[in-house]
Parts: C-alpha cells; structure tokens; sequence
C-alpha cells in the first residue's frame, strides 16, 4: 500500500510536469516564429467571390517578377481588382495566397492563426475584411481592411490604419507565409461589436 500510494504521488508529479511543460509550449508558440518585412506595393489584397459572388474569401496576389503583370487594379470606392494570374503558368512570377495556409492574424508576439480567422464580411454599402474569434465569443472582432463600396466580383480590400503584410520566419529562414500583422490593438483600432453579421465566409485555418 505504501509503495501504491508513492507511485501514485510520482505519477501525479509527473502529471503535473508534463501538464506545465505542455503549457509552457502552448505559450512559447507565439513566440517560435518572427516576422520580416515585405514590399507591400507588390502585394494586393482581394475580395474573391464564391460561385454567384454573393459570398467572398480573402485571397493576396504577389508580384515576384516583371515578367508579365499578376493582377490589374482599376477604378476606386471600391477598386476592381482583374486577377491576370488565373490566365497563364504564373510559376515564378506571382505568388497567390488562397486561404489559412497561406496567411493568418499576427498581433505583436502573439500568432493568433489557431485563434482567428480573416472573413470577409458584405454589407449593403460596403465589404469588409474581419478578423473574427474562432474560440473564445468574448474576443474582439477586429476590422482589418475595407473595400469602401459594395462589389460582388473581385475587389481590392485596403488595409485600415496601423494593419500591414509582413512575412513568417523561423530563425533566419524567411518562410512563405504572410501575416496580416499589426503592432498591438488599440481601443480606437476600429473594433466592430460581436454581433453576428450576415454573408460571413469562413477561412480553413
């Protein structure tokens, strides 16, 4: 009985480690990855639509090479983006980034990927790009980028005040993976409220 009541203290403390050193990962995994800037004039950000257009997903087009153009932008409130790449092998040339896979939320440290999803949100007057809790409801959904007019084909999302693109890295190894990425969140950064909103696309992330 002794020696049972001594494996099972060691058993409880072994427990208790691994149950802190898991915790202590979870923690660290904000932090595994850092950031590097990206020259965002070669990226645009895009309202993509699904099927008939009424619903949209978030999709970035980057412009690696001059070899022939990605994308074109044309008119404003909002701007309509022409996705050229769709049109030809654009290996090499551009890069499009279509889901969680490609981009996630990064505020600071904090690699919020597993907690966010970018949607994109349409309203009557205009189209949105929200950032919205996956786990806890109580979180703020934040406003990233807005189109500043209703399309229901492929427009341009302009990033709000304070967000930009910057790029995952791992060490020294810059990695393919974008983050829209802001410094911290502000009370005035624009938080919408939590109500449910119509027309919501979810990401996979």
């Amino acid at each position: 009985m002794a020696r049972f009541r001594i494996a099972a203290a060691a058993l409880s403390v072994f427990g208790a480690t691994v149950a802190t050193g898991l915790m202590s990962s979870v923690r660290a995994q904000g932090s595994l990855f850092t950031t590097t800037e990206v020259d965002e004039t070669k990226f645009v950000l895009v309202a993509a639509p699904i099927g008939s257009g009424e619903r949209s997903q978030l999709n970035i087009y980057e412009q690696r090479t001059s070899a022939r153009p990605c994308y074109a932008v044309s008119g404003s409130a909002p701007a309509v983006v022409d996705p050229l790449l769709a049109t030809f092998d654009f290996t090499g040339i551009c890069n499009r980034y279509i889901d969680g896979n490609g981009y996630s939320l990064r505020i600071g440290g904090d690699d919020l990927g597993t907690r966010y999803r970018l949607s994109v949100i349409k309203s009557a007057n205009d189209v949105q790009l929200m950032a919205v809790p996956t786990r806890n409801p109580s979180e703020p959904t934040l406003l990233v980028a807005r189109a500043g007019g209703f399309g229901n084909n492929f427009v341009q999302l302009k990033l709000e005040p304070g967000w930009r693109l910057m790029r995952r890295q791992y060490g020294k190894r810059t990695l393919g993976h974008l983050y829209v990425y802001r410094d911290g969140v502000q009370s005035d950064s624009g938080s919408a409220s939590e109500t449910a909103v119509p027309n919501e696309t979810e990401q996979t992330p």
